[in-house]
């Protein structure tokens, strides 16, 4: 057999004319490049017998490219509707990075037509998609994926966010790049965009204040490292800083560090006290968009003792429409508090929880029930069930009692959400001592019958 003899690498006739180092990065086309391409492609795929069926196609297509305005055909869809096929538009799969970004653009039938990159920016984006006609463009949902929706949507593209996490075949792929990727998206978004798992974003009103809930845990985050490295940093010298609360340790720091380790720690004590006045400026952020905006939901809420201004305001945001759930069971699943399930024939292990959802809420919700079964927390239904599963449960009882509690806490924040009620600390308790009176009443007036047909 004859060896393969060694040619050059066959550079993309799409790409601007230039050295080979410019037609490796890319497949960075300008929009009217990207046009062309496709009339050209779209033009060879149609027959003289179906030109005239194919004819509405290449005119979207190629009407950017005269200095047409773009069709506005593809708006949002409104409502969670299952999505059909798409046959009468182009499909693109479109694999957001963080600098760069992989697009695949197919055909009605499923063909390739065109792939390549564009810059994970708004502008680089408005200015490639603004060329094309209205189409239905998949994106995995990530950190650039809701931004990404709005600028399209504006153009006038559909979009499809597409669940990662319960995609099927991701990890057990050999071959996985974001070529690939962009091209499996496409594809499963024209033939079967259910199976992507399509998700609804959340709105830029909600995602402003879940920023501003974010942004304090991680100054809160920094706070406590810094505590805890002083905390340290004294007791390998032998000393120990009394107990306080993360408010007051900038000040008990202060007096209480020893003499060698003053000048060391100074700018680190003044770092906390900058830290805490940060803090407390987003707390009143916090605590005025809760009570401006929400404060009906939140009001609702902060009824049960340990659920604050952030706890009820993260569920709020997070949860978005209480009516996306029918029953307010459903809620602790979808935040990650319920165990998994591996269940074999007579096997049923006990399992850690699922931790799906927002991991922040779920945080939330275990700090409450802390309060909840703590020294502080107020008789109620949860405190007894929480303190009753926490005796039977063993070495481990305490853990399960807490997420156990969250749970439940989850459920009851639902429902108070939804039904508007007046919260009853005890109200399982009352039904339950009501339920055995009636029941006591109804035995002593059979005694009484039996006691009354002996005697005649």
């Amino acid at each position: 057999m004859k060896k393969h003899s060694k040619t050059e690498p066959a550079v993309n006739p799409c790409l601007k004319s230039g050295s080979a180092k410019k037609a490796k990065t890319a497949n960075a086309m300008e929009p009217s490049e990207v046009v062309a391409e496709l009339v050209r492609k779209l033009s060879q795929k149609v027959h003289a017998e179906e030109a005239a069926a194919a004819g509405s196609l290449l005119q979207k297509v190629a009407e950017p490219a005269g200095g047409v305005g773009v069709g506005k055909t593809a708006g949002s869809r409104q409502g969670r509707q299952p999505l059909g096929m798409n046959l009468d538009r182009l499909t693109i799969g479109l694999d957001l990075g963080d600098r760069m970004s992989n697009y695949c653009m197919v055909a009605t039938d499923g063909e390739v037509l065109l792939e390549g990159k564009v810059k994970t920016e708004r502008e680089a984006m408005r200015k490639l998609f603004e060329a094309l006609s209205g189409s239905r463009v998949v994106v995995e949902v990530g950190t650039h994926s809701a931004w990404v929706e709005e600028v399209l949507k504006e153009i006038g593209h559909e979009v499809v966010v597409a669940n990662a996490r319960k995609m099927e075949g991701n990890k057990k792929k050999r071959k996985k790049n974001d070529k690939e990727d962009a091209r499996m998206l496409a594809r499963k978004g024209r033939a079967d965009p259910e199976s992507l798992y399509p998700i609804e974003q959340r709105g830029g009103e909600t995602r402003q204040g879940l920023t501003l809930v974010r942004l304090r845990g991680a100054v809160v985050e920094v706070r406590t490292k810094l505590i805890n490295a002083l905390r340290g940093t004294v007791k390998s010298y032998g000393e120990r800083l009394g107990k306080c609360s993360s408010e007051s340790f900038a000040e008990r720091a202060a007096e209480e560090m020893p003499e060698q380790l003053q000048e060391l720690t100074e700018p680190v004590v003044e770092l906390l006290g900058m830290l805490n006045e940060t803090i407390a400026k987003y707390d009143a952020g916090v605590e005025k968009l809760a009570e401006e905006k929400y404060g009906v939901e939140t009001g609702r809420m902060r009824q049960i003792g340990g659920v604050g201004a952030l706890t009820s305001l993260v569920y709020v945001l997070t949860i978005g429409d209480p009516a996306r759930f029918r029953k307010s069971r459903e809620v602790g699943p979808y935040l990650g508090v319920v165990p998994r399930q591996e269940e074999s024939g007579e096997s049923a292990p006990q399992l850690r929880i699922t931790k799906a959802g927002d991991e922040d809420l779920r945080c939330l919700l275990v700090g409450s029930a802390h309060y909840i079964l703590g020294p502080f927390g107020k008789d109620s239904d949860l405190r007894r069930y929480g303190l009753a599963l926490s005796e039977r449960g063993g070495k481990n009882g305490k853990k399960r009692a807490v997420v156990a509690v969250a749970r439940r806490l989850a459920v009851l924040l639902h429902r108070l959400w939804v039904s508007g009620e007046k919260y009853e600390p005890l109200r399982n308790a009352r039904l339950k001592e009501e339920g055995e009176k009636i029941a006591a009443e109804k035995e002593s007036r059979k005694e009484g019958v039996a006691a009354g047909e002996q005697a005649a």
